[in-house]
């Protein structure tokens, strides 16, 4: 191999490596996968849930179906992964899992119904989806989440985790572009899940003004001038929702977009770009997809069914504990009896010598040693004598013997060479 050429690329030795900021490594990142039977559009939907969650995740994840959930917990502490996503198809239907890692709390729902996003945008009228708002994590909205039982309050803090928090002090409104909705039904106790992009525009002028201050070109076809165009009455609005002192708001920075000024009235619109989910809490779990159950939306248990499931986890637990010793114990002892075979086969190459010269190999110790370190007891007299002792074992390469090859020069090649005239003769 050859050497590097210029500086090395260490991280250690670099001083002009530089490290995340703090804001961006204490956010929570998010895995999206899915798992369980193929179909049912579960790729369209992960990618789709992918891209709601961005920046913030893995847009591009490949996954395999050899990939384990260990896997992924195992990587997600040098990533600064805090919440793990999954969509699992089953036969009875589709499931979403939200897992905290790495020790759990882990809710599962039930996908009721679903609309993939592209779906959701060939439905809008103006079909008009902007790349940059998917530059900053969305805003979340909790609609209804008031309750006070366990279940409701983990459901809550679960939600509001996965998303990045907002400081009203230093919040920048151009970064707010987008945010998620989630209404509670106690009724029917479904949640909606919807996805929307904000946006912000300018109220208390026609629409005429507005066309030209946002950079439109405007149609002057039925229009003898341009103060005709501006002056139009019964035009102030493109919808009735803008005129509604409801929807309308005072702006306390300046926003990029065309109009929009600062201590100025503007109207927020939400468009939905998906994906659209109806979910239902089934169950929460205490740790990482395994654990006690801390809730079950369908199964109602005893107390001493609880009991007998804790005990029967607790022996279970005890059980891999005793085998993972009984494991650790087994390698230690492969590992003494691999060192015992090492340092037998070397001290055997010490007692054997090579003679380049005669390319034989001559043994220090003579058989009679030998014999006394494996068996442990001195040999008969008569087993071994002095000149088979010191034998030397010869290489198994053999050179061939030329005295014996039957050549004209030699005595028997001459005897050779006459048996065969006279078989000739004969």
């Amino acid at each position: 191999m050859g050497k590097r050429k210029g500086k090395g690329r260490c991280a250690k030795n670099n001083k002009n490596a530089t490290t995340e900021p703090e804001n961006l490594v204490q956010a929570p990142h998010t895995f999206v996968i899915r798992k369980g039977l193929p179909g049912g559009h579960l790729t369209e939907l992960t990618k789709d849930f992918r891209k709601l969650m961005e920046p913030f995740t893995a847009t591009s994840l490949k996954e395999r179906r050899k990939n384990t959930i260990k896997d992924f917990v195992a990587v997600a502490g040098l990533l600064h992964v805090s919440h793990l996503v999954i969509f699992s198809r089953t036969e009875l239907g589709l499931y979403l899992k939200i897992s905290r890692l790495p020790r759990g709390p882990t809710l599962t729902f039930k996908i009721h119904n679903f609309s993939l996003a592209r779906d959701v945008v060939s439905c809008l009228k103006r079909q008009n989806v902007v790349e940059a708002a998917f530059k900053h994590s969305p805003l979340i909205v909790l609609n209804s989440f008031s309750g006070e039982s366990m279940h409701m309050k983990l459901m809550t803090s679960m939600f509001q985790n996965m998303f990045p928090t907002l400081n009203l002090t230093n919040v920048d409104l151009n970064d707010v572009r987008r945010c998620v909705l989630l209404n509670y039904n106690p009724t029917t106790k479904f949640i909606d899940f919807r996805h929307y992009v904000i946006k912000v525009i300018p109220v208390g002028i026609s629409k005429g003004v507005k066309k030209v201050v946002q950079g439109k070109v405007p149609n002057l076809n039925h229009c003898s001038d341009i103060a005709d165009f501006l002056t139009k009455s019964g035009v102030l609005s493109e919808s009735e929702a803008e005129d509604d002192p409801n929807h309308q708001v005072t702006l306390p920075q300046k926003i990029v977009s065309r109009g929009n000024v600062e201590s100025g009235k503007s109207s927020i619109k939400l468009t939905e770009v998906g994906p659209r989910l109806t979910l239902q809490l089934i169950k929460i779990e205490d740790g990482l997809l395994d654990g006690e159950v801390l809730y079950h939306d369908l199964i109602e248990k005893t107390d001493e069914e609880k009991l007998f499931i804790q005990k029967k986890r607790e022996a279970k637990k005890k059980l891999k504990e005793k085998r993972k010793k009984i494991q650790d114990k087994n390698k230690e002892k492969k590992e003494l009896v691999r060192e015992e075979l090492k340092k037998k086969s070397l001290q055997g190459m010490k007692n054997v010598k090579f003679d380049e010269s005669k390319n034989v190999s001559v043994e220090a110790d003579d058989d009679a040693e030998y014999y006394r370190q494996e068996v442990g007891e001195e040999p008969d007299k008569t087993l071994f004598t002095s000149s088979r002792a010191t034998r030397p074992t010869i290489n198994r390469k053999r050179k061939p013997d030329k005295t014996h090859q039957g050549k004209i020069g030699t005595p028997q090649g001459k005897v050779f060479r006459k048996s065969n005239q006279k078989r000739v003769k004969n």
